[in-house]
């Protein structure tokens, strides 16, 4: 089933209109004040992380509730030699013919004017896309955004704008932050 009929006739679960900001596109994550590059690593969420990221803590969503949902996986990002810092999450699910991102969240030391690190969600998406090439969709992703970042997704992230709030990002532009961010 191709993805447009796909999302139009059969995704009924609850929409998550994301709303994060693609800061830089950069060579992994880049500290704000020295520029210095960090080697990351991507790797799935465990029930012991959890106690890192609550609303207690600073982060947005429930992210317990997205690893206990059976039809997503969620990834954290950290940098290389550091796993005990997660700089950012992401939910995904496997659909018929692309991954669909239902979250994405920078934490909370990666928002606003005294955030650390730049990068965190192009790295995400980037990894999403990767996964898509590996599991046989080409590179294809989809996800809803809020109005106002409609035109930031497709300037930042070669996104496409399916209709309504719906996004996709194909296999060039996949490909493209692919290449950005990881080596091989």
């Amino acid at each position: 089933m191709p993805l447009f009929w796909y999302l139009v006739t059969v995704k009924k679960a609850k929409i998550n209109y994301l709303d994060f900001e693609v800061d830089k596109l950069t060579r992994s994550i880049e500290n704000v004040s020295t520029g210095d590059s960090f080697p990351t690593e991507i790797s799935f969420l465990l029930k012991s992380d959890l106690k890192l990221v609550t609303k207690k803590n600073g982060w947005l969503f429930n992210w317990k509730k997205e690893l206990d949902a059976p039809e997503k996986e969620v990834y954290k990002l950290t940098i290389q030699g550091n796993p005990t810092i997660i700089q950012g999450l992401v939910s995904l699910s496997i659909e018929p013919d692309h991954m669909y991102m239902y979250l994405i969240e920078s934490a909370p030391f990666n928002k606003g004017k005294s955030k650390i690190y730049l990068g965190v969600p192009g790295n995400l998406v980037a990894y999403a896309c990767r996964l898509s090439f590996q599991r046989g969709f080409d590179g294809f992703i989809a996800f809803h955004s809020k109005t106002k970042l409609i035109n930031h997704y497709i300037k930042s992230l070669g996104a496409f704008h399916v209709g309504g709030l719906l996004k996709t990002i194909d296999s060039l532009p996949a490909k493209t932050l692919i290449e950005k961010y990881f080596k091989s």
